[in-house]
């Protein structure tokens, strides 16, 4: 779960780390932050087919989609399924059409306070320090 595929459309070199961006279609893109000796060694080019992780415990789930946080990659869907547990509740959100699925892991407190359910508009917001990438060529 929480995987991505698609070609790097961006690199942004800085003095120690690089942000690569992968073009996932339908107008969504997913910002990765490596560093450059990472970008180097795994040959990370514009064009470069990559696949990109996110851990779910790494997700924030977020109701208004206009709120102001650091987190780069923000991605809206609808909640397409709850699976409660006794501590924590598993959130699995649709994006774009239900092409794209993320999958957060959240306290039950906290799908509690928000009042989570099927349909609901959310936001998956995720840190690109949280992204994993690796290449596909």
């Amino acid at each position: 779960r929480n995987q991505f595929a698609g070609p790097i459309s961006q690199i942004i070199q800085g003095a120690v780390d690089c942000e690569v961006t992968l073009d996932l279609g339908d107008g969504l893109t997913l910002t990765a932050l490596v560093t450059r000796e990472s970008a180097l060694t795994l040959g990370f080019t514009v064009g470069t087919e990559a696949m990109a992780f996110v851990k779910s415990s790494s997700i924030l789930l977020v109701e208004d989609a206009e709120v102001k946080i650091s987190a780069r990659n923000r991605l809206r869907g609808v909640v397409e399924r709850l699976h409660e547990g006794p501590v924590n509740t598993e959130v699995t959100v649709a994006i774009s059409g239900a092409r794209h699925m993320v999958t957060a892991v959240i306290t039950g407190d906290s799908a509690q306070r928000m009042g989570l359910a099927v349909g609901m508009p959310v936001m998956a917001a995720f840190k690109a320090s949280s992204v994993f990438l690796l290449t596909l060529d």
